[in-house]
């Protein structure tokens, strides 16, 4: 509800939508404001992702404002429009409500979905709560149209954390919403007095450029996201970070980085470990894609140890956010030691308790004990690991 109100509030021209669950509620909401005439927009029923992704492609590339939103495998049969939306400079917004993927299958919330579309040239905002949501939703369209970006823009809520709970959420005004966010001006679009191609065939010639070309736009997104949420909160009140949040992080010696609404539950940990007296932070990474290296290393490079707690897992290596961080940290001095932790997948909890195992491990490095090499598997099933033991790793 607080998604939909936001995206009413940024006047989009089109709307396209097919139902998935966990972001089914966004959409239809919106056709509701459509069908009673509270929104002045195009809605369009498709029959796929994929045609939910082409609808706003194509109404991008006529110069109105356009969204749509998917989750987990969804957002995966939109991928081929995506690459291509971010290859033609469109300015879409979309929601990815995080869902894990197939197989086995599950509609419960990790971050493998959006983690999946992290290389076309999307920039990606991760929220903690459904404020952040709503707030961040009305920063997304401008990020998304600023002229030094025009890249597609998604915002990530975690499915049923978010999309499902009820919460106070304070509604942008939509005057002021019309202040910050003023109408779309396209840079280029499909114009018959000025005709241009798009997504015309290169060779090895031009395509390297045009790969620059998107990788410059989302360095410069880095300025543009921080900008967007300075003046947001100059205008609300609100900021909940731009390219990242800090929380307690001064004088900590371990630091937690994570995404999304597992936040809130570090941050409660967090204050119960500082009661204890043990030096620990927390930062929330919002902007994902472009990725922030300098702005976290500003935060956290006085630490002893970051524990990096992803909810997505590249197999065979670790998770995302972890590899990350380690590959901005390499050639940086002083430079922390970095754990991995794999957490969550398919909405497993992550307790206080679960937090304070992170911390623990993370502090036995900050102690002496060497980093694991490979990424730790956070909360495993017991009943799991007795079988396997009692296998010996053997086929049950």
């Amino acid at each position: 509800m607080a998604i939909a109100e936001a995206v009413k509030l940024a006047r989009p021209v089109v709307i396209s939508a097919y139902p998935i669950t966990p972001q089914t509620h966004i959409v239809e909401d919106l056709a509701k404001m459509v069908a009673d005439g509270e929104l002045n927009a195009r809605y369009i029923p498709v029959e796929s992702e994929f045609s939910a992704a082409s609808a706003i492609y194509g109404a991008s590339l006529t110069g109105v404002r356009a969204y749509t939103a998917s989750s987990s495998q969804g957002l995966l049969l939109m991928t081929e429009v995506l690459y291509n939306a971010a290859g033609t400079r469109l300015p879409i917004v979309l929601t990815g409500a995080n869902r894990t993927l197939s197989a086995p299958i599950s509609i419960l919330p990790d971050h493998q979905d959006t983690i999946s579309l992290r290389d076309p040239g999307i920039v990606q905002l991760y929220c903690e709560t459904a404020q952040e949501a709503h707030d961040t939703h009305i920063q997304a369209f401008r990020i998304a149209e600023d002229a030094d970006v025009l890249l597609p823009t998604m915002v990530c809520v975690d499915g049923w954390m978010l999309t499902h709970t009820f919460e106070p959420v304070a509604l942008c005004d939509q005057e002021m919403v019309d202040r910050y966010l003023p109408p779309y001006k396209p840079v280029h679009y499909a114009n018959p007095e000025k005709p241009m191609t798009w997504g015309f065939y290169v060779d090895d010639d031009l395509l390297m450029e045009f790969r620059y070309e998107v990788h410059l736009a989302m360095r410069r997104a880095l300025g543009v996201v921080e900008k967007a949420a300075d003046e947001f909160a100059a205008l609300f009140g609100r900021h909940h970070g731009g390219l990242i949040q800090t929380y307690r992080t001064e004088d900590a010696e371990v630091i937690i980085l994570a995404m999304g609404s597992v936040v809130g539950t570090i941050k409660d940990a967090v204050d119960g470990l500082r009661s204890e007296g043990h030096k620990v932070g927390v930062v929330k990474v919002r902007c994902y894609r472009p990725f922030p290296a300098q702005a976290i290393y500003e935060a956290v490079w006085h630490a002893k140890v970051l524990a990096v707690l992803d909810k997505n897992i590249s197999m065979g290596q670790e998770g995302a956010l972890a590899t990350d961080i380690k590959a901005a940290f390499y050639h940086r001095q002083p430079r922390p030691a970095v754990v991995g932790f794999v957490a969550g997948l398919a909405g497993r909890e992550v307790s206080l308790a679960s937090v304070e195992r992170v911390y623990r491990r993370a502090q036995a490095v900050a102690d002496g004990e060497e980093p694991p090499l490979d990424c730790l598997f956070l909360d495993l099933n017991q009943g799991y690991l007795d079988l396997k033991q009692a296998t010996k790793g053997g086929e049950a």
